[in-house]
């Protein structure tokens, strides 16, 4: 069953891209950051600003950058372009979790941001706090894997992958496995590696079914 496509999904995410990029700017000039100035900066109204950030914080933390330089994990994925999605999504989940591990409280508040966004919004439709660059990385890096349109193997491969790379994974694997950072990482990549062959194991069985 295909899943439901949010026709308002990418109005979503310009009107959060708008009130971001505003908050940049406030920072860039000196400015105080708070979700009132960006809605302001953004013109959008003060309401819909906080349904997307309820807290000064969760906008600072956004605009500051606390999550992974992107810059640099798509330059990482630049560099592996000719090489297979195995090799493109080691490479991609040994950038970005060296980074998460390495920036752990940063981390650690975003999801305390995340979480609390959450509860000040529920029950109300969910805003896009999270621009989701982790999937846009994961998608790109087995772009060699893909043929055509994706399908919902590949989809679910993508979101299995997800699951390894990233803050969520690193409070698992430090708070629930009780491993240290060196074990933690090297756990999270074997990980990956296990799920992906797995997965593209799958796609060529699905492959090979659909030639029959």
């Amino acid at each position: 069953m295909k899943a439901a496509v949010d026709p308002r999904a990418n109005q979503k995410e310009r009107t959060r891209g708008a009130i971001v990029e505003a908050a940049i700017a406030l920072l860039r000039s000196g400015a105080e950051v708070s979700v009132a100035a960006a809605a302001a900066e953004a013109k959008v109204s003060r309401a819909t600003a906080y349904r997307y950030f309820p807290t000064p914080e969760s906008l600072q933390i956004e605009a500051a950058g606390v999550t992974p330089d992107y810059a640099a994990i798509d330059e990482v994925l630049d560099a592996v372009a000719e090489e297979d999605a195995e090799t493109r999504m080691l490479k991609l989940a040994d950038a970005v979790n060296a980074k998460i591990f390495a920036d752990e409280a940063r981390m650690r508040l975003a999801l305390k941001v995340y979480l609390d966004t959450w509860f000040a919004n529920r029950g109300e439709a969910e805003p896009q706090v999270r621009e989701g660059r982790r999937t846009r990385w994961i998608a790109r890096a087995l772009a060699p894997a893909r043929t055509g349109r994706p399908s919902a193997r590949q989809r679910r491969l993508e979101a299995a992958l997800a699951l390894t790379v990233g803050a969520e994974a690193m409070v698992v694997m430090k708070d629930v496995c009780r491993l240290d950072d060196k074990e933690a990482q090297a756990t999270l990549r074997w990980a990956v590696q296990a799920l992906l062959r797995a997965g593209l194991a799958d796609l060529d069985e699905a492959k090979a079914t659909k030639r029959r």
